[in-house]
């Protein structure tokens, strides 16, 4: 399982966006696949999962 680490995502779709003129999603789902993911929606899936069942801190 691939590990999702939020802040390293939210920054480099964030930099897609603006400074390679995206979409958000088009900058989210490139992010993801750069990270390894299928795609946004499964990087967020991910993300979900490991909250769930890893009981991430607040």
């Amino acid at each position: 399982m691939l590990i999702p680490d939020i802040d390293a995502f939210e920054e480099r779709a964030a930099i897609g966006q603006f400074e390679g003129q995206l979409t958000r999603e088009r900058a989210e789902d490139l992010t993801a696949r750069a990270k390894g993911f299928r795609g946004a929606d499964h990087y967020w899936q991910e993300l979900a999962d490991y909250v769930v069942k890893w009981q991430v801190p607040e």
